[in-house]
């Protein structure tokens, strides 16, 4: 009887650690989920893993964020690979230049731009030489007027969605065409 007694006493410690093991591991379970960036909390489309673009939201984000640049970066970079379409303005329909940056702008900052190159190259915000442009930078190409932007992600490269047939991609700003037809950048977020 005694034998028994010492057993079942010893199993006491034990059983309290696998309870406490038990309690631990269902508390962490319950624990607050990762909190969103400022983005994904005023952004419910940026919530979508930027693997999964095609599922984006067109609706326009609820107010430019803080970190409004990055927002715009990150969202430039998730779309590269979406094939072009002129006229195009969603991930799911393709995008043709304009409508790629339109597209970026509004569902990441809530900021309607014009719908073609030329007028967002008129709009009333400071112009950027390619030595000044910082991250979420309109880049404007072309040879008499503007024919082209592109938003700029930094290290020289911009993202843009070039010409048909082709998809959205990522560009260096010194290659051979875009370097000769550089016109200016403009920093529509201030």
């Amino acid at each position: 009887m005694r034998a028994t007694t010492t057993f079942r006493s010893s199993l006491r410690p034990l059983g309290v650690l696998v309870l406490a093991t038990g309690v631990a591991l269902l508390a962490a379970c319950g624990s607050s989920p990762h909190r969103p960036s400022s983005s994904q909390r005023n952004n419910p489309a940026s919530a979508v893993p930027l693997a999964k673009n095609l599922n984006w939201s067109t609706k326009a984000a609820l107010a430019p964020p803080p970190d409004a640049a990055n927002d715009v970066l990150f969202r430039a970079i998730g779309l590269v690979g979406t094939p072009y379409r002129w006229g195009g303005n969603t991930p799911a329909g393709g995008f043709d230049c304009s409508g790629l940056i339109n597209y970026i702008y509004l569902t990441s900052t809530g900021m309607k731009l014009p719908r073609t190159s030329s007028e967002m190259a008129a709009l009333d915000k400071p112009k950027i030489r390619e030595t000044e442009l910082a991250s979420g930078d309109l880049v404007f190409f072309g040879r008499s007027h503007v024919t082209h932007v592109g938003v700029y992600v930094g290290k020289g490269r911009f993202v843009h969605a070039p010409n048909s047939g082709g998809t959205v991609r990522l560009d260096n700003l010194d290659g051979a065409y875009w370097k000769d037809n550089f016109v200016y950048g403009r920093r529509v977020l201030n």
